[in-house]
């Protein structure tokens, strides 16, 4: 297979995250929903995730997150914003605490957080295993030349083949290549932080969206959430769709969590 000679360069780790129903979640631990563990209490966001990083660092092989501490992710349920807007600012958040995990406190849900948008608490179960881009973030980055013709046209079955996930019905996962619906978002994302409206086509200069393109290119999946459910709760974005959270991997590393910027697609 004449694509397998580009695997290495283009192959990342993903973490993988499922949910399950526990009784007892320590404080500062790996979790869906229930009530955030922190310092301090947050605007009335809903409380989504929190992190352990140093739960997950023996996931994350190319040690792209911090080795401690907790990262935070929440979302504004009631907008379910899709993220093509630049005033969409704020209706999502990520925040990273580096302190000591034993001066956490479990908090109260905001007392203007309606019920609905309170999630159950539910255990992170991480796994990891090697991730493929989809064909559009793969065909924006590699030339035909360098793959042919044909792994290019057959690019999806190529990718589905080798990372077994057709049989999954949702993929929540930690860093690696974010499973795309309605197509890439790299550029959306490096758009929205020039403040140009993605809900509508615009003209912009051609020297201007080639800068744009090269510049998205330092966008990466942080966070990916799907469907989440378990019994009788389901937390569904859209119509079977995913909320993607994206970060600059300059602010990956110098760990600016502030400037993610979270987009939705659904079916």
């Amino acid at each position: 297979m004449q694509l397998g000679k580009v695997f290495p360069s283009i192959l990342k780790n993903t973490i993988e995250c499922s949910f399950v129903k526990e009784d007892s979640i320590p404080i500062g631990s790996s979790k869906f929903g229930g009530q955030p563990d922190l310092t301090v209490k947050s605007r009335p966001l809903s409380f989504l995730a929190q992190i352990n990083c140093q739960e997950i660092s023996k996931y994350d092989t190319e040690s792209l997150l911090p080795a401690s501490g907790i990262l935070y992710f929440f979302y504004e349920l009631d907008s379910m914003s899709w993220g093509f807007d630049p005033k969409d600012a704020g209706s999502a958040k990520v925040f990273y605490y580096e302190g000591d995990i034993s001066k956490l406190a479990r908090v109260d849900f905001p007392a203007d957080l309606e019920e609905d948008y309170q999630m159950p608490e539910l255990k992170i179960q991480l796994s990891n295993r090697n991730d493929l881009p989809s064909y559009e973030e793969f065909s924006s980055d590699f030339e035909y030349d360098d793959i042919g013709d044909k792994e290019m046209d057959d690019y999806d079955d190529i990718r589905e083949n080798y990372l077994n996930t057709e049989e999954k019905n949702t993929i929540s996962k930690i860093l690696g290549y974010a499973d795309v619906i309605q197509g890439e978002m790299r550029l959306e994302c490096e758009e929205i932080a020039n403040s140009i409206y993605c809900g509508s086509p615009q003209d912009i200069d051609s020297e201007k969206f080639v800068k744009l393109k090269q510049d998205s290119k330092q966008w990466q999946l942080l966070f990916q959430l799907d469907t989440v459910e378990c019994d009788d709760f389901e937390l569904m974005f859209g119509d079977c769709g995913r909320i993607y959270y994206y970060i600059r991997k300059d602010d990956l590393r110098n760990r600016k969590f502030d400037n993610c910027w979270l987009i939705l697609q659904c079916y």
